[in-house]
């Protein structure tokens, strides 16, 4: 049976929104309601927490979660994924979700890794839904992804793309969900490539990928989470967890 890893990196110094993973949605944190998300899964073999908070250790600890400690001067999420893959010489896949969605599916999960279940072995796959072009399009808070006829993605951008000289109905372009899967060979090799001019420029990870020649297979799903980086975010997530589960 194939075994996949999920590690939720989770960092207490937040830059946009400070000790986000401990945010209380509906009595829980954040951070908890992400981790038994993740648990919904039946093809996750194990969930991990990488954090380098003894508070964000103590929640998940606390709702029977396996916890590893990283050092905090790792640098991205990738890394942190990473150096847990490491310790777990035995998955064959590792997911890497972040500690920020909480409100995250089975079905959205299951979608990431389907390539996996069928057989395949992209180097990595990562999740998009339908862009809402009146809201999302010209935004740089929305990420869009473009792809190729064989769902590869082409190019990741926060600029509208691809540019419509001329309007065209059902363009390949949705909005990128951030949550990854790699072969743990591949994501050890990835978190070893030297950063490229447009990832540093857009200040997007995954484009090292394709810069250096790999490609990513982008799962398309019609469902979407909400995106926790502000404090107004924040507060539409609490409704909607109290919406949710509290009722």
């Amino acid at each position: 049976m194939l075994k996949i890893l999920c590690v939720i990196p989770a960092r207490i110094g937040s830059t946009r929104l400070p000790r986000k993973p401990l945010a209380l949605l509906a009595d829980k944190p954040m951070v908890q309601r992400t981790y038994e998300a993740a648990k919904t899964c039946p093809a996750f073999t194990e969930v991990v927490v990488a954090t380098d908070s003894d508070e964000i250790a103590s929640v998940i600890k606390n709702c029977g979660g396996t916890v590893v400690m990283t050092d905090p001067n790792i640098e991205t999420g990738s890394d942190r994924v990473a150096f847990v893959a490491r310790q777990y010489k035995d998955m064959e896949i590792i997911v890497n979700l972040q500690g920020d969605e909480p409100f995250v599916t089975e079905p959205m999960l299951t979608a990431l890794v389907q390539p996996y279940l069928d057989g395949e072995r992209p180097n990595m796959t990562t999740l998009a839904n339908p862009l809402d072009f009146d809201k999302q399009y010209h935004s740089p808070d929305f990420v869009k992804v473009i792809v190729d006829q064989f769902d590869n993605a082409l190019y990741f951008s926060r600029s509208p793309i691809p540019y419509q000289r001329e309007v065209i109905d059902n363009l390949p372009v949705y909005h990128h969900q951030g949550m990854y899967a790699f072969t743990r060979d591949f994501l050890l090799k990835f978190t070893g490539l030297s950063q490229t001019p447009l990832e540093r420029s857009e200040k997007l990870e995954q484009l090292r990928a394709l810069e250096h020649g790999f490609r990513i297979r982008v799962c398309i799903t019609p469902h979407k989470t909400l995106e926790i980086n502000t404090l107004d975010e924040l507060t539409q997530a609490q409704t909607l967890a109290e919406q949710l589960w509290n009722n």
